[in-house]
């Protein structure tokens, strides 16, 4: 046997077993020494390791590499490594062409999105690939040693994901929750409950002694020195507690609040959680309930006359006070629990009345009526009664109050007048109500002593005639009530009743309720009238006062709301008016500066010029260009904040560009600061305008040297990413594939009121002169516009980490566009044309001197009708070049379009200064078809018109 494929396990058993002489391998001892060596060091592991070998890339792996192959074991052993892995054969290709090529690779977390059990999953591994040379010294194989970190990664990400979600729920929780740490208690986490709770201290890092010295005799810190060393739980109800406030008052607050110790995996308390209620309010509204209930208790128990208990939503009696057991007789551990049905009689039981008043109350709020009721005894009497629901705090009603009369002997105190014609002497002595009892053939009339006292009468004011009762009726209800009291004499029933005011003793009226019965002769005419008067002064009076906050209360609720409407205007308006006061201003300020550099060399020019000093033209012509130079990366760092900008977008590489630019970055951080790169082995393209991205890592590198003025190190770092749901949603994008462009400093960092405003439009922290505040804005913009999202991470003291997230782009990046020198750009053939549509002259004669200078015949429009005129015509034309805002109600688009239908194929350059996505496809434009970005170089102009016409 060949000693270096001894024991190995499984996998030496396997190899041993397999005929290797079928392979291009051969057989085992003939393999090369360094594949032998290899080989053996694999077997004789217990770390997960493979070796790739030759051109096909033979793999060779141990025991513990077959756990990670899965589904894929055994038959991976022999195979070509990138057909075992072919789904991730392009995350794997430009790693394993490094190894091969000689250099090794080492990374300590790579996602991978494997299948190998069936489905695909997302997996994590560290690992170092190192080329193996053979014995001629060419690199002839790999050699992996790796570790599944999946688990790790994914758990530190629920445990992460899990922490944020508790910090955002605890922070929006009704209660006051607070974390505190270690023995000395010191906090960690306050939520907004807490801090309005406890006015707003300064709490975060101090300990509980220290931020609240006030609690010392009050038994708080002793507390929660016990929950901490005994680990368990405290739980407190309704305990005072008494806090120093401003101006060295004190106030007493009454809480509820929890203390739960804080258990590591080990068993030990690390802390103490604490949540809680202000209980305050509720423990004096509690107090004042308690009092009522026993006020109305008191009152309720002391109504000896009339039946007052409660009944749940069934009807089962719950309350039962002494005036219900003086009325029905039952005593209330007799009837309690039982249906309030025994108290009806058999007829409106069979009739279903006990449901039916529950169900009028429920729906009216009161039902109101006059019935038979059952004593204990089995007697009947007639009351007169109302129930009412009753409401918890949340307004649902859980039960019935129900109020019964026992008005037994008035009912047959009527009946036995209306038998009888005998006087109401029963009743008025039966009762606290005003009695009349008008004998109508003498006009005499006599009154109980209820009336006197009712309205304040002496007893020598009273009449004893009708005339004086009709008298006393307030004159505007006089011939009313006279009127309705002649058609009850006529025969129009035998029943009185009506409201009307009555004279008081004093001169005042009151509002009365007056009803009676009618007593009449064999012949049928009336001969008496008795009925009772009640007062409804006070109940009139307070219907009145309700009836007009009724009507006053929308009102009211109207001109509230439009206040409050009117102020949230005025505060919207002056929010947006600040911000365009900011953004003008800014603007403002750097034209200025740019305008004052054009036209001040401008003028100099003229004056040079006048003077015959022409050698000092070039220095003013050279500020003048960079100056308008500057303006145009203004404006474009203003559309692209506002994502108006006009895109040029292609597939990129977005390793090649930031390798590319790193001269560059270096030559402008200066030679104190440190530039790393750390790009992403096969990274995905991406769909965008280069040129925007490398002024945003332009711009990122310059933010991040600033932040370290005595030096240090700037790393830009690039990476695949896979978004999902939750990634996605806390980014502000779309579920999916991206890549990520960070670049990270170890500087000032910047604090959270910072960070919010980090991405608006000339606002910075730096001093006036160093900087225009656009440089985030645009960067935000951009990669909004290009689909894609910008997050800042940042501490302060700590640094800062600033990610651009782009979509991936499924196809392959193109190689960069090199624009030649207008000088070397190739002349026009004879008889090549031109049409230039733009509304601006001086832009129109610009392009128009370039196509002249370059033989072609240059034909000028000033709108999209003009143009559209020539296209239509029989001229030669073999580009248009328009621009795409346009006056008249063609934009430049339509244009084109319209020309496109008359003369197909034709060439098109569209030159914008700003120009909206949707017209120009969101830069997917049909072939032939190209954008050139105002302003815009000649020599570039010249270039593209060139390569447009010869296609």
């Amino acid at each position: 046997m060949l000693s270096f494929l001894v024991d190995g396990g499984q996998m030496g058993a396997a190899i041993r077993a397999r005929d290797w002489t079928e392979t291009v391998l051969g057989a085992p001892a003939e393999w090369p020494t360094p594949l032998k060596t290899l080989v053996s060091v694999v077997l004789g592991s217990n770390q997960p390791m493979f070796v790739a070998w030759g051109v096909e890339q033979t793999l060779f792996y141990n025991d513990a590499y077959a756990t990670i192959l899965a589904d894929k074991h055994p038959e991976a052993l022999g195979q070509p490594f990138m057909e075992v892995w072919a789904e991730i054969e392009a995350d794997l290709t430009p790693i394993v062409e490094q190894a091969y090529a000689g250099l090794p690779v080492h990374m300590d977390d790579i996602t991978l999105m494997m299948q190998r059990r069936g489905y695909v999953e997302e997996t994590h591994f560290a690992f170092s690939y190192t080329p193996v040379r053979g014995e001629a010294g060419a690199v002839e194989g790999l050699f992996c040693a790796c570790t599944e970190i999946t688990d790790q990664v994914l758990a530190e990400r629920r445990r992460a994901a899990d922490t944020q979600r508790q910090r955002r729920l605890f922070e929006q929780a009704p209660g006051f929750i607070t974390i505190l740490h270690g023995p000395e208690h010191v906090f960690e986490f306050t939520n907004a409950s807490y801090r309005r709770l406890f006015g707003n201290r300064d709490s975060i890092g101090k300990t509980v002694r220290k931020a609240f010295p006030e609690l010392a005799d009050q038994g708080f810190y002793e507390l929660l020195d016990s929950v901490y060393h005994t680990g368990e739980r405290f739980v407190a109800d309704h305990i005072p507690l008494v806090l120093d406030v401003e101006g060295g008052d004190q106030v007493e607050r009454i809480l509820d609040f929890i203390y739960e110790p804080i258990i590591d995996d080990a068993g030990n308390v690390t802390g103490i959680f604490v949540e809680g209620y202000d209980a305050t309010d509720a423990h004096r509204a509690q107090a004042e309930l308690r009092e009522s209930e026993e006020r109305n208790r008191r009152i309720v128990e002391g109504v000896k006359d009339h039946s007052i208990f409660t009944v749940d939503t069934e009807n089962r009696v719950m309350d039962w006070t002494p005036g219900a057991e003086t009325v029905f007789g039952w005593c209330a551990d007799e009837i309690s629990g039982h249906s309030v049905d025994i108290l009806y009689t058999p007829e409106d039981r069979a009739a279903g009345v006990p449901t039916q008043e529950l169900a009028a109350a429920r729906e009216k709020g009161c039902a109101n009526d006059e019935r038979w009721h059952v004593r204990r005894d089995g007697s009947r009497f007639f009351a007169n009664g109302s129930v009412r629901p009753l409401h918890d705090a949340q307004g649902t009603i859980t039960g019935f109050i129900k109020i019964a009369r026992d008005e037994t002997d008035r009912r047959a105190a009527e009946a036995t007048l209306r038998e009888t014609e005998q006087r109401y002497r029963l009743a008025a002595k039966a009762t606290n109500d005003a009695i009349w009892d008008w004998d109508l053939a003498s006009n005499s009339v006599e009154w109980n002593e209820a009336v006197r006292v009712l309205f304040g009468y002496e007893e020598n004011e009273i009449k004893p005639t009708g005339d004086w009762w009709i008298g006393n009726i307030h004159p505007d209800d006089r011939e009313r009530v006279d009127k309705d009291i002649h058609a009850i004499i006529d025969g129009a029933g035998d029943h009185w009743a009506s409201e009307y005011r009555f004279r008081r003793g004093d001169g005042s009226f009151a509002d009365v309720f007056d009803r009676g019965h009618v007593f009449r002769g064999e012949d049928g005419s009336a001969v008496r009238m008795i009925g009772a008067m009640l007062d409804l002064t006070e109940r009139k009076r307070a219907e009145k006062a309700l009836r007009e906050l009724n009507e006053t209360l929308e009102a009211r609720v109207l001109e509230r709301t439009a206040d409050l409407m009117t102020a949230q205007d005025a505060l919207r308006q002056a929010q947006k008016m600040e911000a365009v006061g900011q953004l003008t201003g800014g603007l403002a300020h750097d034209f200025n500066n740019l305008l004052t550099g054009i036209s001040g060399s401008l003028e100099m020019m003229q004056i040079r010029i006048a003077q015959g000093r022409t050698a000092d033209v070039e220095r003013y012509v050279g500020a003048a260009q960079g100056a308008a130079k500057r303006a145009a990366s203004l404006t474009h760092r203003l559309l692209a904040f506002s994502r108006r900008q006009t895109l040029a977008p292609k597939p990129t590489n977005v390793n090649h560009l930031v390798s590319g630019m790193e001269d560059l970055i270096r030559r402008t951080v200066g030679p104190v600061i440190e530039v790393e790169t750390v790009n992403a082995a096969g990274l995905w393209p991406s769909l965008i305008d280069p040129s925007q991205l490398e002024n945003a890592i332009l711009n990122l590198c310059i933010n991040a040297r600033d932040a370290m003025p005595h030096g240090g190190t700037i790393t830009i770092e690039t990476c695949n990413r896979w978004m999902d749901q939750r990634t996605a949603k806390e980014r502000g994008l779309d579920p999916g594939q991206y890549i990520s462009l960070c670049v990270s400093d170890k500087g000032t960092g910047m604090p959270p009121e910072v960070i919010a405003r980090a991405f608006d439009p000339f606002f910075t922290t730096k001093p006036i002169g160093e900087g225009t505040g656009l440089g985030l804005s645009m960067i935000y913009g951009f990669a909004k516009q290009s689909g894609g999202s910008v997050a800042i991470y940042s501490e302060v003291d700590q640094g800062t980490m600033v990610c651009v997230y782009l979509p991936r782009h499924q196809g392959e990046a193109e190689l960069d566009d090199v624009e030649a020198d207008i000088e070397a750009a190739p002349r026009a053939e004879a008889g090549e044309t031109v049409l230039v549509v733009d509304d601006e002259p001086t832009v129109r004669m610009l392009v128009a001197e370039v196509l002249t200078d370059l033989g072609y015949t240059a034909i000028e429009a000033a709108d999209g009708t003009a143009g559209l005129k020539v296209i239509n015509s029989d001229l030669r034309i073999d580009l248009l070049i328009t621009d795409v805002g346009l006056p008249g109600g063609l934009n430049g688009r339509q244009v084109a379009d319209a020309a496109r239908v008359a003369r197909p194929g034709l060439k098109v350059l569209f030159i914008t200064g700003y120009a909206e996505n949707a017209v120009l496809s969101h830069g997917h434009l049909d072939a032939g078809m190209h954008v050139l970005t105002k302003p815009f170089p000649m020599d570039v102009l010249a270039t593209r018109i060139r390569t447009l016409i010869e296609g």
